[in-house]
């Protein structure tokens, strides 16, 4: 009873924010909409939480943003409550975003810089923790349900489609008596730190991998229905192992 009077409480909060108006996209953002194809790359997390596995997505993003040459070009906008890059992946313009509000309402902040870049709901990818998989396991998952994680379930409802591809990274569940809260809301440990350098490393190859490949996929319905992804939970996994050939196939 307390779950679903918060998560519809999360929902009015949603709208309520979702309904405040921003400035129309000038300058750098205002040509991003030339382009036929925009792409825009979210690490779901809590601001100010850096560094917790509940916000390893933002982690993941910095990493890109390294990668990419860029780390240094992060910037707030108040317009999309975020802090966002835009950046070119093999000559597609590629938007990233670190929302700043908190994980239950990050649909916001994403929901408001798809329409800000003029980015469709299946060029939006999500990056995020995962209870469910083991630290160093990652995967890509092609759209479907939230699968409990309340930062999905916010960009779900605020953009009224499931089909945005995710990044799950694995975070392993809690053991002994800590609790599933205390968890997601820690620290790595020491030793996670060391496996974790190379989960990003993986990750960012497969965030490149996935963005190269989403420009031979059709397009799905227009953004505002409801929408249902084709493979409601298709997956595509990497561990360590795998990670070369996962890479070369996504």
């Amino acid at each position: 009873m307390f779950a679903t009077m918060r998560r519809l409480l999360t929902r009015a909060v949603n709208r309520v924010l979702l309904s405040e108006l921003f400035t129309p996209a000038m300058g750098i953002e205002a040509e991003i909409h030339t382009e036929s194809r925009r792409k825009l790359v979210v690490g779901l997390g809590n601001p100010g939480m850096e560094g917790t596995r509940h916000s390893v997505g933002m982690a993941v993003l910095g990493a890109l943003a390294a990668r990419l040459g860029v780390a240094d070009r992060w910037r707030g906008d108040k317009h999309v409550s975020g802090e966002v890059i835009v950046s070119e992946v093999q000559s597609s313009h590629v938007v990233l975003l670190r929302p700043r509000l908190l994980m239950n309402i990050n649909g916001v902040s994403v929901a408001k810089a798809a329409g800000k870049y003029g980015v469709r709901p299946e060029d939006i990818l999500l990056v995020h923790d995962d209870l469910d998989k083991p630290l160093g396991k990652i995967s890509i998952k092609l759209g479907g349900s939230a699968r409990g994680h309340n930062g999905v379930r916010s960009c779900v409802d605020c953009l009224q489609t499931d089909v945005m591809p995710r990044l799950r990274v694995g975070i392993s569940r809690p053991t002994g008596n800590t609790s599933v809260e205390r968890h997601v809301l820690g620290r790595f440990s020491s030793e996670e730190r060391k496996v974790l350098d190379s989960v990003l490393d993986r990750s960012v190859d497969l965030l490149l991998s996935q963005l190269s490949q989403q420009d031979s996929q059709s397009p799905s319905s227009p953004a505002g229905d409801r929408q249902t992804a084709q493979k409601k939970d298709g997956e595509l996994s990497a561990s360590p192992a795998q990670d070369s050939a996962a890479a070369q196939s996504l």
